[in-house]
């Protein structure tokens, strides 16, 4: 059998192979069958500090919903506060009691204040690291894209300079530039990266005309942009490596691991196919590292980065050229002729 260890962000790991944040991780039976069949470690699902508003806001406008009816009656229920993030935290310190594996937390947050309270509190759980969970949608149009990476970094080096557990940062690969994006976070002391946040996306129903909530899980095609940026960024950085979307086989582990990825996140793979799944995909990447006679997985780590691969232009040039000048047997395979 091969040797599947690894270090992520400073964490050794068992093998490659990350249970992502999902709900999942809300039932702690759940948690236990990840550990029993194999996962390396578990991203607890999102503290999101919007999501702690909205409830306070609920909870007060019910508590006053029905005061001053009388001159007599001008409270109906007694002083209450909303508990803020004191449940997540206490389930997120149960997750953490309840397995043996790495467990990592992630948060999100508004406010510079909140990002550095939330994760003090968090490192106090006991969990073995925090990913910053940056999921900034484009609602201002007088906000500079640069105003957002300035404040997303100043934020990042305000909970190093706090919390000692290792802190992650997960992106969006809508920068213009995320190379040039990751390489400040990484400079500013982030642990590693995971490529990329997948947004849920807004969706309209036409029979009602009104707007929906829909999930979508991944498909295995989102992980071409992943894969391309762990193969460009693979050598360049201080940070570890962690890909994530449409990673739905153990193929698509291997393909991570040879363009330079330290880890993967899973997720939809785990809706699809339930928690037992992560043992095929450990299966699949220890039966092909045998049959290739890799005995580690720095073996063949970055074999296929853009540092390392014979042709200097795999990951840079556009694609479609190679398309346009093969498309006869693009017609061939789609029998278009």
């Amino acid at each position: 059998m091969a040797d599947l260890k690894t270090t992520y962000m400073g964490i050794s790991l068992k093998n490659p192979i990350i249970a992502g944040a999902t709900n999942l991780v809300s039932n702690r039976d759940n948690l236990k069958r990840m550990e029993d069949a194999g996962a390396a470690a578990i991203v607890y699902k999102s503290l999101f500090e919007e999501q702690i508003q909205l409830e306070k806001l609920e909870m007060d406008e019910g508590l006053s919903e029905y005061e001053d009816r009388n001159a007599e009656m001008v409270r109906l229920f007694p002083n209450m506060e909303h508990a803020g993030p004191s449940e997540h935290l206490m389930n997120l310190r149960l997750a953490k009691e309840s397995v043996n594996i790495p467990v990592i937390a992630s948060l999100n947050c508004i406010y510079h204040e909140t990002w550095v309270e939330y994760a003090k509190l968090i490192e106090e759980t006991g969990v073995h690291g925090l990913e910053l969970n940056f999921y900034a949608v484009p609602k201002d149009f007088a906000v500079s894209g640069k105003a957002i990476i300035d404040q997303q970094i100043e934020f990042l080096k305000a909970i190093k300079n706090t919390v000692k557990i290792p802190v992650s940062v997960k992106l969006s690969p809508f920068y213009a530039n995320p190379l040039h994006v990751i390489k400040q976070f990484d400079d500013s002391g982030a642990d590693a990266v995971v490529l990329f946040n997948r947004y849920l996306q807004p969706d309209i129903d036409i029979n009602s005309e009104e707007h929906i909530n829909s999930f979508n899980a991944s498909t295995q095609d989102e992980n071409r942009l992943p894969l391309r940026f762990a193969g460009l960024l693979h050598g360049y950085l201080k940070s570890s490596i962690c890909t994530s979307s449409g990673i739905h086989t153990s193929e698509d582990v291997i393909k991570m691991l040879l363009a330079g990825s330290d880890g993967v996140q899973v997720v939809s793979a785990l809706y699809k196919n339930k928690i037992g799944y992560l043992a095929e995909l450990i299966e699949g990447l220890d039966k092909w590292m045998n049959s290739k006679g890799y005995k580690t997985i720095n073996d063949f780590k970055g074999k296929l980065s853009a540092k390392n691969s014979k042709d200097p232009y795999i990951y840079k040039r556009a694609q479609y050229i190679d398309i346009l000048l093969k498309s006869s047997e693009i017609f061939k395979k789609y029998k278009l002729v």
